[in-house]
């Protein structure tokens, strides 16, 4: 037998992009390239390629509560990210699954919308967001406009305060979404700003840039680091990403996540 080695399990929760560029695709290869190993559960399946999204077809919550407890009956993951939920029936399974595994840290990524500007969140999941998950959640990674509709603010510092308010330990949010020449991503926890970075805006289009981000963060932590430092490595690491993106279809380009195995 040849050697046996141990990574630490992320579990990953989330919606399937066939395009590969979003969702639980992203999720796989941002924890596989930072040296844990991703287990998955699909909350919906989705109809979209790299130019939007058509369709969203929702799992049944029992399948979902099914497939995770198999998964928890086998491993025992060192974090937990959570990104499209697909249906607000899915909420209370998921605050269910975080109580049931304390100390587990948990990222979540409050997809709202597509990467082409697409809804992808009712009322009743926005509901459900700022009722249930959002305080059970070690760190919230909202782009700013996400923030925005959570929360009802205006400004990053604002946003945060109201997520914090809401039981939020941490509050990554990323400024991708202005026009100004660099992207500026701030970080809160109750005593409030911790850390501010700032990265020089890339030209075009990104799909799957917010899951990246999320997963790699979530792999960090699974791997021993401090918020702060997963923060930072990890925004390093989807800059990157996003410096060699892929050209995979027609319209937004795709992190190239595991850009390290290109020749």
């Amino acid at each position: 037998m040849g050697r046996i080695a141990n990574r630490p399990v992320v579990l990953c929760i989330g919606g399937h992009d066939p395009s590969g560029g979003a969702g639980i695709v992203a999720d796989a290869e941002a924890v596989r390239a930072a040296g844990a190993f991703p287990v998955t559960v699909v909350t919906a399946l989705t109809g979209q390629n790299t130019c939007g999204l058509s369709r969203i077809h929702p799992q049944a919550a029992e399948q979902v509560d099914a497939h995770c407890r198999t998964l928890l009956r086998d491993c025992t993951p060192r974090a937990l990210k959570i990104g499209m939920i697909g249906s607000a029936p899915l909420i209370d399974l998921l605050g269910t699954l975080i109580d049931e595994n304390p100390g587990l840290p948990v990222v979540l990524d409050p997809v709202l919308a597509s990467g082409a500007g697409q809804r992808v969140a009712d009322a009743a999941i926005l509901d459900g967001l700022r009722v249930s998950l959002i305080r059970r959640s070690t760190l919230v990674t909202p782009n700013l406009p996400e923030a925005q509709t959570l929360t009802g603010a205006l400004g990053p510092s604002d946003c945060a305060t109201r997520l914090l308010s809401l039981g939020a330990s941490w509050v990554l949010i990323t400024g991708t979404h202005d026009d100004t020449a660099d992207v500026t991503n701030w970080l809160f926890n109750s005593e409030g700003l911790q850390q501010r970075l700032d990265w020089p805006r890339l030209p075009g289009e990104y799909h799957g840039s917010g899951c990246t981000l999320a997963s790699a963060i979530a792999a960090r932590l699974a791997l021993g680091a401090a918020m702060p430092e997963a923060v930072a490595e990890a925004q390093a690491y989807t800059w990157e990403s996003l410096d060699r993106a892929l050209r995979t279809g027609r319209c937004q380009l795709t992190p190239n996540r595991l850009y390290a195995l290109d020749p």
